[in-house]
């Protein structure tokens, strides 16, 4: 049985910057089966490539959206990532059934606890609820919207909680 080809499209303003999401990047390089596709580093300026962005979807099975979780939203280069490669024809609308069958995966990452993401906490939505747009593009695409991987409250791991992080993220890529 072959491995699904997984493309980790990683969306993050400083990527360099981010000890939790590097961490979680080399992790998941470790994977044979795996393309990294770090869109800060390609498109600095914001000018998707959305022809080679659409055949790098096409060429794999499954689709990670990696980036923190930023004012309840995804970076903005992820949605101009969006807005431009999804497009009608492509990901939705008459002839756009390129994504059907592909499943999608969020791995998000938040400086505030796992607790403070729940009904009645200081953020009064669950993360899930937050995220439902990515969801609901899934949907929209026909692909099949995988559970999130989600590390909270980032900002005070020590080296074996991020450890912890990067061993959990590699094992659910590697389970997809």
């Amino acid at each position: 049985m072959s491995q699904n080809r997984i493309l980790l499209i990683h969306a993050h303003r400083q990527p360099a910057a981010s000890r939790v999401n590097k961490a979680m990047l080399q992790a998941a390089s470790t994977l044979p089966n795996l393309t990294v596709n770090d869109l800060m580093t390609r498109y600095p300026d914001f000018r998707i490539d959305v022809e080679a962005e659409q055949q790098l979807l096409l060429a794999h099975d499954v689709i990670v959206l990696q980036f923190p979780f930023y004012w309840y939203s995804t970076p903005a280069i992820l949605k101009e990532w969006q807005d431009a490669v999804l497009a009608y024809g492509f990901a939705y609308g008459s002839g756009g059934d390129k994504l059907r069958g592909k499943k999608l995966m969020v791995a998000t990452t938040t400086g505030g606890p796992a607790e403070s993401y729940q009904a009645g906490g200081y953020r009064h939505y669950t993360l899930s609820e937050l995220l439902r747009p990515l969801q609901a593009t899934a949907n929209l695409a026909g692909m099949a919207y995988q559970p999130v991987f989600s590390a909270s409250g980032v900002l005070g791991l020590d080296e074996a909680g991020l450890d912890r992080v990067a061993t959990g993220y590699h094992q659910r890529l590697a389970a997809l």
